[in-house]
């Protein structure tokens, strides 16, 4: 499934102060409106395009720090044909949710040491409401995830989760704890150009320690998702583009065959996709 919080890791890349500087909302709740064009996504057996809008937030204050996004896939009725969205029985309704919540904050002691500048709860909530039980995820990652110091103008964060799975698209490891996540995601922030921040985003998904592999043979016990964005950030409006690689997206096995009922095919869950994103901060 696509992933929308591409534009909102770029945004994140902005410094408060420069945010200081405009008018908005919030001067810590940061929102947006995106519209995403995706080509080639690897997270289903099936290569699928989309084009659809988006909601992203993102914020940081005392103990609470938070990122998310809400996604209407296929919104513009734009997309290729084994991708189905809100109006062609699709789903209508696809979110991710990823609430820190500051260890040294809320027992007042500070846990710093080394590179390692501030310890979080972290969590990973993801959500496909789809319309029926083989179109619909449900999934939470749970962990510890620190901000850490690199010396340079470059911010690093780690997370490390444990996974519990309710729904999974009807795949064999429902209902269970099966398998880790490590979360590596850090910003770059290169130089102004036309008048806005042009920055490099890039962040890691390394699954492993699943059993969906031993389960199902067109599955697998691991996966990598890996985002390349090079973003510029104005004052309010946004635009990003995303090189992503796939590495058995989604924990299908590349090259596996499949039949759905329309002819045996081969799994493509190996390779890069493309995204590219337009949005406005408010």
């Amino acid at each position: 499934m696509n992933k929308g919080w591409l534009l909102g890791l770029c945004m994140a890349g902005i410094s408060q102060q420069a945010l200081a500087q405009e008018e908005y909302l919030s001067d810590w709740w940061h929102q947006s409106l995106n519209v995403i064009g995706r080509y080639h996504t690897r997270f289903g057996p099936i290569l699928t395009n989309d084009l659809y809008p988006e909601y992203t937030a993102f914020g940081k204050k005392d103990w609470f720090d938070f990122y998310g996004y809400v996604d209407i896939p296929k919104f513009f009725g734009v997309g290729n044909t084994p991708d189905h969205g809100a109006w062609d029985d699709g789903s209508p309704l696809f979110l991710e949710i990823e609430p820190r919540f500051s260890l040294d904050k809320l027992t007042g002691v500070p846990l710093a040491f080394g590179p390692f500048k501030e310890w979080y709860i972290a969590n990973d909530y993801v959500y496909d409401m789809g319309d029926n039980r083989a179109s619909r995820q449900s999934t939470w990652y749970m962990g510890l995830g620190t901000d850490i110091e690199t010396g340079l103008p470059i911010s690093l964060a780690l997370d490390v989760y444990a996974k519990y799975q309710w729904q999974n698209y009807a795949a064999a490891n429902e209902n269970e704890w099966d398998g880790y996540r490590v979360k590596v995601k850090y910003n770059i922030p290169i130089t102004r150009l036309w008048g806005a921040q042009f920055s490099y985003t890039g962040f890691t998904n390394f699954d492993f320690g699943s059993e969906l592999g031993d389960r199902d043979k067109a599955r697998t016990n691991d996966s990598i998702a890996s985002s390349h964005i090079l973003s510029l950030n104005w004052a309010h409006w946004k635009t990003a583009v995303t090189a992503r690689y796939f590495h058995n997206g989604g924990q299908w096995k590349d090259d596996a065959k499949l039949n759905f009922g329309d002819g045996d095919f081969h799994v493509r869950a190996t390779g890069w996709a493309g995204y590219f994103t337009v949005g406005y901060s408010f």
